[in-house]
């Protein structure tokens, strides 16, 4: 049983197609706006798409353009939407609310508590049943509302930064249940955090500007990253131009000496990618072969880690605090950032 979905949203400048096999986690990254919600929103039935079709196995989830109007309500869907914040409904206990949606689709009260138990016991909160959700942590009622929406066993699961609103300590441990309870089930999540990419997808997609601009398997789009949104994830410096004999011409006119892939044919789009501990600065040009050198205006300095990282506009360099001090540098100056061409990756867009 497979999911697939093309849609279009024309007031949103949406349009977006995926599809994902039966047991396959897929995170879906992007800036804030890119439309990122807006896609499980419309998955789940809370947004009607102007035109497009999606189908969740045997069930047309919507139909829609050219005399088609099929628009499945959420409830019949197959789907459970898991938002940034529980929801749970405040007035019942905890065995209430995930014994909610095992009773609206029409299991008897012991049935569905059984079921509440059971997936109670799945996310380490039986404890917590006879609580109301006021009673509880950030961590504990997002436990909670994974249990809820598992409670319905859905076909699709969906989840909408489920880790944003937890502190340092509970997004960790909820982190690992999701791996946990995500294992052989179908499930879309959008985050922020590399991690969860890293911890809990089968493939990545990246959307910008209501478009999908790149995916692939996730190590994969983290180790090659063909979009700016995907290399500064990965903490990557990346360029976009076109292919040559010797490296990649960048939109701006730079060229750039790297290890060309031999699958990046001349004249053909390309992106060139380094780490920001490749970069040296030097206030002057410096010239040698081969290497890489060009004039960039600090934009910022920040700390990372043991080291400064110095940025310029989209590109990063990180050297150590002694190197900064004796250049020098702050925000406003022109110096030049200088990279090997063994270090620079070139490959295809």
């Amino acid at each position: 049983m497979t999911f697939e979905l093309n849609a279009t949203l024309n007031a949103r400048n949406f349009d977006v197609s995926l599809s994902l096999g039966p047991t396959e986690t897929v995170a879906v990254l992007g800036p804030n706006g890119a439309g990122k919600s807006t896609l499980l929103s419309i998955i789940a039935g809370l947004l009607r798409p102007d035109t497009g079709h999606a189908k969740l196995g045997d069930t047309t989830l919507f139909s829609l353009g050219e005399g088609q109007t099929h628009f499945a309500p959420p409830h019949s869907r197959g789907t459970a939407l898991l938002a940034q914040e529980p929801l749970l409904f405040p007035h019942m206990s905890v065995l209430e609310n995930v014994a909610f949606g095992p009773r609206a689709s029409g299991a008897t009260r012991t049935q569905a508590h059984q079921s509440a138990r059971r997936w109670l016991t799945e996310v380490d909160a039986l404890a917590f049943a006879d609580r109301r959700p006021g009673q509880l942590s950030g961590g504990q009622a997002q436990r909670v509302a994974v249990a809820r929406a598992l409670a319905t066993n859905p076909e699709l699961l969906l989840l909408d930064e489920p880790m944003a609103a937890l502190d340092i300590h509970a997004a960790p441990l909820l982190r690992r249940l999701l791996k946990r309870v995500l294992a052989d089930r179908r499930a879309i999540i959008i985050t922020h955090d590399v991690l969860d990419a890293l911890m809990l997808a089968d493939r990545v997609m990246v959307v910008e500007g209501g478009r999908i601009t790149e995916e692939g398997p996730t190590r994969d789009v983290l180790e090659r990253p063909r979009s700016r949104f995907a290399a500064g994830l990965a903490g990557l410096n990346l360029l976009i131009g076109t292919n040559t004999e010797h490296g990649l011409t960048t939109d701006e006119g730079l060229d750039i000496a790297g290890h060309r892939d031999d699958a990046a044919l001349p004249g053909q789009a390309g992106v060139a990618v380094f780490p920001p501990s490749a970069v040296s600065i030097f206030l002057t040009a410096e010239h040698g072969s081969p290497r890489n050198s060009f004039q960039v205006t600090i934009t910022d300095l920040e700390p990372h880690g043991d080291l400064i990282r110095i940025r310029a506009g989209g590109l990063s360099a990180d050297i150590t605090p002694a190197a900064s001090a004796d250049l020098g540098l702050t925000p406003g100056i022109a110096v030049y950032f200088v990279i090997k061409a063994a270090a620079i990756s070139i490959y295809p867009a």
